[in-house]
């Protein structure tokens, strides 16, 4: 008897685990920018790999990247942090703010860097480039996902969060059909 019962709740807790995972991105605004967090991920490790040869399917990574970069820091210093900003209780939880919107600049910094390189001889620098690249973005993510995230999640509550979801989603669909009439 007991092993049917241990059955069951293993069974149970595969199915509740299967659904989270299918659940689609953008419930509320953190899981809207996680989702983008994996997406550049996998660009940055796609380019990481193209980044020792020159290749169109290289540039064409790195205007992908740029793209992603640029609106998910636009929806999350125009939307989602002064919102998290607003909500700290405590001034001295700001640093969190302030640092990821210096570390949205840096990013910026490096992307404009990449115009300048052309041709093969700039194969080594555009390789050193998006390694720096690589790496400051997933210190970017991971600390919004171990520190800000939570810390968000206890002073907005899941009402707050799901609100700014959908008007992160909305500017974010506003930001990319700017992004394709603009090319």
């Amino acid at each position: 008897m007991a092993t049917k019962k241990s059955t069951s709740r293993t069974a149970a807790s595969k199915k509740r685990s299967t659904s989270k995972s299918k659940r689609p991105a953008g419930n509320n605004a953190i899981a809207l920018l996680k989702e983008d967090h994996k997406r550049v991920r996998q660009l940055l490790e796609k380019l990481e790999s193209a980044s020792s040869r020159a290749s169109k399917s290289r540039d064409s990574l790195l205007t992908q990247i740029e793209d992603e970069v640029k609106i998910h820091t636009r929806i999350e210093e125009d939307i989602f942090y002064p919102a998290f900003k607003e909500a700290l209780r405590k001034k001295q939880d700001q640093h969190l703010y302030y640092e990821a919107i210096e570390e949205h600049h840096v990013v910026d910094l490096v992307l404009e860097e990449f115009e300048n390189l052309n041709g093969a001889a700039d194969q080594v620098q555009f390789a050193a480039k998006s390694k720096v690249l690589k790496d400051l973005i997933e210190h970017h993510a991971t600390e919004e996902e171990k520190q800000m995230f939570p810390m968000a999640r206890k002073v907005m509550g899941a009402q707050q969060l799901k609100e700014l979801g959908e008007r992160l989603k909305e500017r974010k669909q506003e930001l990319s059909q700017e992004m394709a009439t603009a090319v």
